[in-house]
């Protein structure tokens, strides 16, 4: 299983706001600290705020911030809120979904034993994101990074992690 690039942007820039949750940043900011597309992820910030994620805030003095604190965000609502198909094999869409993959006319579909197993996979797959907080990514290593990472911020010289 691989998640789209689109839901990874978005962890990150959960995992950025929950660093500096002390005060707004901007796009531009979470976008240089991670070397990415700002105008990618304009649209997942977008998508975020929609799914009650991020708290959006324009003008002068705006910004991003979390909507809630990391302890109340749980990482299986943010994978399921950014990942448009967690369909494993071509048999697992939906019927009707416009995009159907290859596979879903396959002569087995009606009682796999491999889709069975693929599905008991996504679910415990699932399970372990569901049990977690984004509070749990945030650990030392994590902390000390985003904040070097932050635009500004002077990497010092011989400087060694604690």
């Amino acid at each position: 299983m691989r998640l789209t690039l689109y839901t990874d942007y978005a962890l990150r820039t959960l995992l950025y706001l929950g660093v500096h949750a002390d005060r707004r940043v901007s796009i531009r900011e979470v976008a240089l600290a991670y070397g990415i597309s700002e105008n990618h992820l304009v649209k997942v910030i977008h998508h975020l705020g929609k799914g009650g994620f991020v708290d959006t805030l324009r003008g002068r003095n705006g910004g991003l911030m979390l909507s809630r604190p990391p302890e109340q965000i749980n990482l299986g609502d943010v994978v399921r809120h950014t990942e448009d198909d967690m369909a494993l094999v071509g048999c697992m869409v939906p019927l009707g979904k416009e995009n159907a993959r290859a596979g879903e006319g396959c002569v087995l579909a009606s009682g796999c034993t491999l889709r069975g197993m693929l599905g008991e996979a996504l679910g415990a797959f699932m399970a372990v994101l569901d049990g977690r907080t984004l509070a749990e990514l945030l650990g030392p290593y994590e902390v000390k990074t985003l904040r070097e990472a932050a635009p500004g911020t002077e990497k010092k010289t011989g400087e060694t992690a604690e």
